[in-house]
């Protein structure tokens, strides 16, 4: 290396080398969105991001699934769905759409136990007559980000440390405590909420706002709620650790049994629906996926049950190799301006193309129970050409005089929102981080909140002491008895030192000699 490309400073930079001065916000139109395409910073990031690990998922490696079936009821609440999406699924009350749906953990790997503290995935790819319908989303409804930018960075905070190869509470609550909008998400994720009983017995969410669209064109904000019919359990962190010194495949055994022996879960799909505009009334942004809309202002509505009752033939054939993706969505329904989404709709696709494969949607799991036809050709795997009954095989392009592909005719009025600002980097308006975080402390039940205070003080303890001030600080802005409880166990965990350590392992172990 020439003395003059030794680096000078930490400045963040590209690949490229270029310096970046903004790392914290996509370039939206206005500080709500929606996102432009030439973000070329993000675009580098994320696409670098999803090429992280081979072959193994980056996020969700761990996963358990299951085929099944959903039952639209034909009407949201008291009124006819086609009032607000004309997606054909939900039209006719008793229609079923075959599902297959992937469970998850987000961040440990593909043989990690089941009880360690991690969102759970929950991915439900609905095959649909206008072809598949992904709906991706976890069992928690809130998220640690609201700007897509930040999701990478986010991961890697959570992974193990890329020295130590070990997940780190100082790496953590160094990211956490430099973003407060996570201060909600990590209220649930530290309390019983973090490790759910089993995969049966969670909720489900859609996380980010999405739209519906009905045949006139009109567009309504939207947000998708899985409830099991089973009852929600969670687990205290003693009674996960009591689990896992027996079984840490738990969870993916417990479904297999399930739906084994015909008891087949069940979840009922609610969605809450929202005018599409900012809602200055609201003291939150209604796109910012760090939030939940008030149940009294816009109450779930039952739309439809899914059952799940077939296990999978081969757990590759099917589990690992379903892909999902944010994008893909079927007539009547739409992608909000939410930031987030918009981000994932690349990054998720992407992913499965560089993932499974260029081709990955010839899969049998992938493809839809519909004819394709497209003039996509080629890349590794392909194994199948779209083509039409008829169509003119020399063509591949569109369009065509000589019996080529033809465009689908249009139905119905095509949704045309309106969008008009400057194209900026800004954070939205109303962030308000620590409203919900702190009714979301006081709403939970004093169990929940002893394994939660236990929870962050076990973790932060690890952490640097400006860390420590600092996450007491955010914690006591989200309520006050909140954050002194965590000050005064870090407290008693400085003074009792009971952290275990490697050295305990060789002074408990049995010696044996050498054969």
């Amino acid at each position: 290396m020439k003395p003059q490309d030794k680096p000078v400073d930490q400045t963040l930079t590209t690949r490229q080398g270029h310096p970046l001065t903004h790392n914290q916000n996509v370039r939206t139109v206005g500080s709500r969105g929606p996102t432009t395409l030439e973000n070329y910073p993000f675009l580098e990031k994320i696409s670098h991001f999803d090429r992280e690990r081979i072959p193994e998922r980056v996020v969700h490696a761990r996963g358990a699934g299951a085929h099944g079936v959903f039952e639209a009821y034909g009407t949201v609440g008291d009124e006819p769905i086609s009032n607000y999406t004309r997606a054909k699924l939900f039209q006719e009350k008793g229609k079923q759409t075959p599902v297959f749906v992937r469970f998850s953990s987000v961040i440990h790997g593909g043989h990690s136990p089941e009880t360690l503290r991690d969102p759970r995935g929950f991915a439900v790819k609905f095959y649909t007559e206008d072809g598949n319908w992904d709906l991706v989303g976890n069992n928690l409804k809130v998220f640690f980000i609201r700007d897509a930018m930040k999701f990478p960075d986010l991961v890697h905070a959570f992974k193990p440390d890329p020295i130590t190869n070990r997940q780190d509470g100082h790496r953590i609550f160094d990211f956490i405590s430099n973003t407060p909008e996570a201060l909600h998400m990590i209220t649930f994720l530290f309390s019983p909420w973090g490790i759910p009983a089993n995969y049966r017995q969670m909720q489900g969410s859609g996380v980010n706002t999405y739209k519906w669209v009905n045949e006139a064109g009109e567009g309504v904000l939207v947000k998708y709620h899985w409830e099991p019919k089973q009852g929600i359990k969670n687990l205290t962190q003693p009674e996960a650790e009591k689990i896992q010194a027996k079984n840490f495949n738990h969870a993916t055994q417990d479904l297999y049994d399930a739906i084994e022996a015909g008891n087949f879960p069940q979840w009922e799909l609610l969605v809450q629906i929202m005018s599409d505009d900012e809602h200055p009334e609201l003291d939150f942004d209604p796109l910012d996926d760090t939030k939940l809309w008030p149940e009294d202002q816009f109450p779930w509505l039952p739309v439809g049950v899914m059952t799940l009752n077939k296990n999978p033939e081969n757990y590759f054939h099917e589990v690992e190799q379903v892909a999902f993706g944010t994008g893909v969505l079927v007539d009547g329904l739409d992608f909000s301006d939410d930031k987030m989404l918009q981000g994932r709709t690349f990054s998720y696709s992407d992913t499965q193309r560089y993932r499974v494969g260029t081709n990955y949607l010839q899969l049998p799991i992938n493809a839809p129970r519909k004819h394709v036809a497209t003039n996509q050709r080629d890349g590794q795997m392909a194994y199948r050409v779209d083509t039409a009954p008829g169509q003119n095989k020399h063509v591949n392009y569109e369009p065509s005089s000589m019996n080529g592909l033809k465009e689908a005719p249009k139905k119905y009025a095509e949704h045309q929102p309106y969008i008009a600002g400057n194209l900026v980097r800004q954070p939205i308006d109303r962030t308000n981080n620590f409203k919900q975080a702190g009714e979301r402390y006081r709403l939970h039940e004093d169990w929940e909140r002893d394994d939660l205070i236990n929870n962050l003080v076990s973790t932060i303890a690890g952490a640097e002491q400006h860390i420590q001030d600092k996450m007491v600080e955010l914690f006591t802005q989200c309520d006050e008895d909140y954050g002194r409880r965590v000050r005064d166990g870090l407290d008693r965990a400085r003074n009792a030192n009971e952290k275990s350590t490697p050295e305990e392992a060789e002074e408990m172990a049995h010696s044996a000699q050498p054969y």
